[in-house]
């Protein structure tokens, strides 16, 4: 895969847990069909959405195994390696190379650990001197507890077979000055999806987000429409993500929300798995409310 490759909808996959906590692999495949059916390009196991933080380097190489034998070649598979230590990363790289993963996805060290200049450099020399896949960078302030800057991006891009970003800070100053310098090097994939539309006028090559897995566009639509002078669809579409994200990202603990929407819809998402709860009472009632008010069919 290159940086021609990696556009559009590339969503995040759930990974579907059973209340026992296993992985539903025929549930998985069905949610893999129908992120395929609403236009996806390429599909990314193991990022927040599908609980990375709950699943083991064997678990990312089977699913990444079920993905690549679903897919049959009509989209690309992206792996989410992020890890708080370097072992671990390296171990999540063995288990997508073994397994036929197209591209790899990696924040700098994560939660706990905010690093230095030297310490982000030396976490992707060292994951690039283990593989020859292509990376994909994960800015997310919000879960790194600080945010690459333009510059370090750009070091990133010059010294790395990195393809892409997954651009999660959510200021539009700094992606205003990220895509007019590294618009060309690099695809760079909005986070946030209340900038999908916003960031296709300035350039971005895509999204790798979540709430396009509801609204009436198709995500696969959204590049021309977010190309195009606005109108009503614009307007309707950029509200529906808006108002989608907020109730998601406001609701539970991550990702029980929108395993919770992707149910109602009837998409078979499973439960968390422990810690995270299942959502209930009130807050499944606070999905409903928000579908309702925008139109959106459930079950």
């Amino acid at each position: 895969m290159n940086k021609d490759d990696l556009h559009g909808y590339v969503p995040a996959i759930a990974t579907p847990f059973s209340a026992k906590g296993e992985i539903m692999e025929d549930a998985f495949v069905e949610l893999f069909e129908f992120l395929i059916g609403r236009g996806a390009t390429s599909i990314c196991i193991a990022g927040d959405n599908g609980e990375s933080w709950a699943l083991t380097a064997a678990e990312r190489g089977r699913l990444v195994r079920l993905a690549k034998d679903t897919s049959r070649g009509r989209v690309g598979v992206m792996m989410g390696i992020s890890a708080p230590t370097i072992e671990a990363c390296l171990g999540y790289v063995r288990a997508a190379e073994e397994n036929g993963a197209d591209v790899l996805l990696s924040m700098p060290q994560t939660y706990v650990l905010k690093a230095s200049e030297a310490e982000l450099m030396a976490r992707f020399d060292k994951i690039s001197a283990a593989t020859g896949l292509p990376l994909v960078l994960y800015n997310s302030p919000r879960r790194m507890g600080f945010s690459l800057t333009v510059d370090q991006t750009e070091t990133l891009v010059n010294a790395h077979n990195v393809i892409g970003i997954k651009e999660s800070q959510r200021d539009f100053f700094y992606h205003t000055h990220l895509l007019a310098r590294l618009g060309g090097k690099m695809s760079v994939m909005t986070g946030p999806c209340h900038y999908i539309l916003p960031a296709f006028a300035l350039g971005a090559k895509g999204f790798i987000a979540t709430g396009p897995e509801f609204t009436d566009l198709l995500p696969s639509q959204m590049q021309e429409v977010g190309t195009s002078a606005p109108d009503e669809i614009y307007r309707k579409a950029h509200y529906q993500l808006t108002v989608i994200y907020e109730m998601l990202m406001g609701t539970g603990t991550w990702p029980a929300s929108f395993k919770a929407a992707l149910n109602l819809i009837g998409q078979p998402a499973g439960v968390p798995r422990d810690p995270v709860l299942p959502l209930s009472g009130q807050d499944l009632d606070k999905i409903r409310r928000t579908f309702d008010a925008l139109g959106i069919s459930y079950r």
